[in-house]
């Protein structure tokens, strides 16, 4: 049942500290009514004005972004949004359950799926590196509320909140197989390990819902900073015990193939490109009071010359986050490229793609904030 704002007749709202009631109305009859009560329950009364027997709880048997969505064949996997019922809001017997992720692997590993949105993709209709890292940062915070371990902290346990300590990230690598188009549900699974003594590792794969396949592969480093001094702080034994119950030693990416090697610095003498004066903007602030790590692919794309975003896909990208970046600071995005020899062919012998080096810096005392590395290979 899809409904239109021609189908709406009213909507009536009463503003209270709890919300009470509020009715949506055809004009011919009653479509929806919601309640809610003190315990912030929410749940779907009474439907009418359906006609479709069709199941439309789930694709391929998964609820997708927090909602159900209805599969249309003319449309590959894109429908119409229906409210998930009984969905309990802030019950602990629900343990988080609007937001439709689940434990696998002896609840090591959480999985989420994700339909992706007509807002989430680019000139070439497949989804953004930005909506990828959206998508992995999107199902660790959920693997953190889901585990019971979480706390009002943006991905901070309660132990960390106690401490006013947050996990920043200083690096991570991706390797993209093939890029999701426009309608495409994905599978995401994500787990943690230790990374020395005073980091954590967390490691991510995207499957394809509907072959299965493996499509992207990210893995990251993690440490812990004190929200207030700005400052990085040691692992607690608190917070040890807290997360180490979660710790398993598997790979995203096989250590052999991580992209491990230094990233050079830029320099203005180095650089083949330099893009100046981007400012931060308030919408590019997190919960954490910085800009957001997955802001920073957008300024590196900035300095990467436009035959290559046009004529290549971007297959690797590797960030190394050295400082903070607040609302009132200007960059600079440097980039140099090479040629290189990105994959074996049969026929060929190889695939000659492009590398690029990457520094994100303060423009005003060109202290780094992120190095980077990408690699693209032209499109098939």
């Amino acid at each position: 049942m899809a409904l239109t704002t021609r189908d709406v007749c009213s909507l009536h709202y009463y503003p209270n500290n709890n919300l009470s009631k509020i009715e949506l109305q055809e004009k011919e009859g009653q479509i929806l009514k919601f309640g809610c009560n003190g315990k912030k329950k929410l749940r779907v009364i009474s439907a009418s004005g359906s006609n479709n027997s069709k199941s439309i709880d789930t694709i391929n048997g998964k609820k997708i972004n927090g909602v159900h969505v209805e599969e249309y064949p003319h449309l590959g996997q894109r429908g119409n949004v229906v409210i998930d019922k009984s969905t309990e809001l802030g019950s602990s017997s629900s343990n988080h359950s609007y937001l439709v992720g689940n434990f696998v692997d002896d609840r090591f590993v959480y999985r989420q799926s994700f339909v992706i949105r007509s807002y989430e993709i680019g000139p070439d209709k497949t989804a953004t590196m930005e909506t990828i890292m959206n998508l992995l940062q999107e199902t660790a915070l959920n693997h953190v509320a889901n585990s019971g371990v979480g706390s009002n902290g943006f991905g901070a346990t309660r132990e960390m909140s106690l401490r006013k300590l947050i996990w920043v990230v200083t690096r991570i690598h991706i390797q993209v197989e093939q890029y999701s188009s426009w309608g495409d549900v994905v599978e995401i699974d994500t787990w943690v390990d230790a990374a020395g003594k005073n980091g954590m590792r967390r490691d991510w794969i995207i499957r394809d819902s509907n072959t299965h396949n493996i499509i992207t592969k990210a893995t990251s480093t993690w440490v812990i900073m004190n929200r207030e001094t700005r400052r990085l702080s040691k692992i607690p034994e608190q917070v040890k015990a807290e997360v180490q119950p979660f710790y398993i030693n598997r790979f995203a990416i096989p250590t052999a193939q991580i992209d491990s090697e230094k990233i050079e610095k830029l320099n203005d003498e180095t650089a083949q490109i330099i893009s100046s004066s981007l400012a931060p903007r308030w919408s590019d602030m997190d919960a954490n009071q910085h800009v957001n790590n997955v802001k920073y692919i957008g300024w590196i794309l900035e300095s990467v010359p436009r035959n290559v975003l046009e004529d290549c896909d971007l297959m690797s990208l590797t960030l190394e986050y050295r400082r903070e970046c607040r609302l009132s600071n200007v960059l600079q995005s440097m980039t140099t490229l090479r040629e290189i020899e990105t994959a074996t062919s049969d026929e060929n012998g190889g695939i000659r793609g492009t590398e690029c080096t990457h520094l994100i810096r303060m423009e005003a005392d060109r202290a780094e904030v992120v190095r980077a590395r990408s690699i693209w290979q032209p499109k098939q």
